[in-house]
């Protein structure tokens, strides 16, 4: 479809979007050079890649489609291959008397229109759209298989059951020797079920799977944004080759039922690296397996994705930017530490830093860091892992969690040696730090020298756009009153501008979730991703005396609070003020 270019410039002109010596500065390089004025106007940042088609739609009297309003329906989705979607950037999105109506990024590709026309007989009608519609409409393509997974699947294992009940495989899993276990871990029907189950998993964006066999069943359940939710139920004769599958994978013994294992494997599906951390544990009725799902090539989080801002997101920054000291991150497991850590040292990952870590296990893995993995069998400890990390001249330690007295001991040590240390510790809050490592045997005057910063935090559930506006009654701003300062949490949102000055509660909305909008507006439950909330406390002159003095936590975190903290709770009454989650979700992550 041939585009004019001097009206698409005089387009640019009218609208605004480009000043006109820029865009005679470009014209020029584009007749002298090898790119064309499109890829110029782009890649020299004079305009967006979204705009510019918005603009070349105007210009070729193309109506221009914004996908995200619209509800694909599943057989419409389908008229074209999931493969040609992809390669081309077109999506099929709706069929009517007219026609069917596809959006594009480019609409001058014919080779897709040409093959809809031909091998469906119908009129197909271009429509522009943006990159953002598009990559929302493929997730659609993964989401439209869910109930066809659950078919395969079922369908997969009666055929498994039929099969071992034919050859006389009634032996208990435990009696099968393991050229019958490596046998079945390739059988045809079992390498389908789990390669379902796993691209069903990533579809869900789900961190863990977990296989539970019972007496009469295999229960499939994921963890999506935080929660279980059950996925399938499967007949309990399809758990041997499931196992026995999943040990191959994450080359692991298939002889060995009595003891628990781990290991690891790795997938690459519809361009998408996938690390998969496997853990089996024998139980009464089989082997129960727990995979964790770490994507692989997920853009890094920044400190404010990650749900710090303000005053808490300078104390950080500020810890930082020292080279000496520590810097602890708390919560409950699955809390979200590790994440702020690696986000921690994404941001000090420099050439002319050395950052090495001790971990237990290795999450991800990241570019120019010396990472090294915990193998307690073999005496390699966190706190045998230090003292040889201490010798490798580094600037920067990483320590995946404190556990005992002799880890905290080498920490502090290492802090006090000229090393910046980052690490993890379980406790309910930022206050609570400091009497646990006391009560680990941690001297009070070495731990008031190193420690910078304490950061608790946890993960709430995110609304999704499909939300709806409430007000508070009066009687649930007095209880809520009971829990958090709201006279801080209004002033925080004053400070950072997310209210307007002289607004009150009265003014201020909550929201509610809207379950089952329309995807990809919202989710099946009116929630989609996960955000943090934290306190953060840095040890101030003051908190350091009350240290030395062996003050509860509770002394603590009062007079941090005096001093600026908000606490995780308040913080997450903040982000519901925000819109971003809601105040059901912050209690039910913090019970009080």
């Amino acid at each position: 479809m041939w585009l004019d270019e001097e009206q698409l410039k005089n387009f640019l002109l009218d609208a605004g979007l480009i000043a006109k010596a820029d865009l005679e500065q470009l014209t020029a390089e584009a007749a002298s050079g090898k790119n064309n004025l499109s890829d110029l106007l782009v890649s020299s940042g004079k305009i967006g890649e979204d705009d510019l088609r918005r603009a070349k739609a105007y210009v070729l009297g193309i109506p221009f489609v914004d996908l995200k309003r619209f509800k694909i329906p599943a057989e419409v989705l389908s008229l074209i291959p999931e493969p040609v979607a992809r390669r081309h950037n077109i999506i099929a999105y709706q069929k009517s008397e007219r026609g069917l109506e596809v959006a594009m990024l480019d609409p001058g590709d014919i080779e897709p229109t040409d093959f809809l026309r031909k091998s469906l007989g119908v009129k197909v009608l271009p429509r522009l759209t943006d990159a953002a519609s598009i990559k929302g409409a493929l997730v659609q393509y993964q989401k439209s298989l869910k109930a066809e997974f659950g078919e395969i699947i079922a369908s997969e294992a009666n055929k498994l059951k039929m099969v071992r009940e034919e050859a006389g495989e009634g032996l208990p899993a435990g009696e099968a020797g393991e050229t019958d276990l490596k046998k079945l871990a390739e059988d045809l029907p079992v390498v389908r079920i789990v390669d379902s189950l796993l691209a069903h998993a990533i579809a869900q964006k789900a961190s863990d799977i977990h296989l539970e066999p019972f007496e009469k069943e295999l229960v499939v359940r994921y963890r999506i944004d935080g929660l279980l939710h059950d996925a399938m139920v499967l007949p309990r004769e399809a758990a041997p080759g499931l196992v026995a599958r999943i040990k191959v994978l994450a080359n692991l013994r298939l002889d060995e039922k009595r003891l628990p294992q781990d290991g690891r494997f790795k997938l690459e599906l519809n361009e998408q690296k996938v690390s998969f951390r496997v853990s089996i544990l024998p139980t009464y009725f089989g082997e129960k397996i727990v995979m964790r799902l770490l994507p692989e090539n997920s853009k890094g989080l920044t400190l404010e994705e990650g749900g710090f801002h303000g005053l808490g997101l300078e104390r950080i920054q500020e810890a930082i930017r020292r080279t000496t000291g520590m810097l602890l991150v708390t919560g409950p497991t699955g809390s979200g530490k590790s994440t702020t850590l690696y986000t921690l040292m994404e941001i000090l990952n420099t050439p002319d830093v050395n950052i090495s870590t001790i971990e237990d296990p290795i999450e991800y893995q990241m570019p120019r860091i010396n990472q090294t993995q915990v193998k307690p069998d073999i005496g390699l400890t966190f706190g045998s892992g230090l003292r040889s990390l201490v010798r490798q001249d580094p600037d920067i330690i990483m320590v995946g969690e404190i556990r005992d007295k002799e880890t905290a001991g080498l920490a502090i040590n290492a802090a006090l040696t000229g090393h910046l240390v980052l690490s993890t510790l379980h406790t309910n809050s930022a206050a609570g730090a400091m009497p646990r490592l006391l009560d680990m045997g941690a001297e009070p005057f070495l731990l008031v020298s190193t420690l910078n910063v304490v950061v608790a935090q946890r993960l709430v559930r995110r609304l999704d756009r499909g939300k709806e506006k409430v007000k508070l009654t009066e009687a649930e701003k007095k209880k809520l009153a009971q829990l958090v300062d709201l006279d801080v949490v209004l002033k925080a949102l004053r400070d950072e501008k997310i209210v307007a000055a002289k607004a009150d509660w009265d003014e201020i909305p909550f929201y509610k979730p809207k379950p089952g909008a329309d995807p990809p507006v919202g989710g099946e439950d009116g929630y989609r991703g996960r955000v943090g909330i934290h306190e953060v406390l840095p040890m101030s002159a003051t908190i350091k005396e009350l240290v030395m003095k062996n003050a509860t936590a509770a002394e603590v975190e009062k007079q941090a609070k005096t001093e600026g903290m908000m606490t995780m709770l308040e913080d997450g009454v903040f982000k519901a003020a925000q819109g971003i989650t809601t105040l059901e979700e912050v209690l039910r992550v913090i019970a009080e």
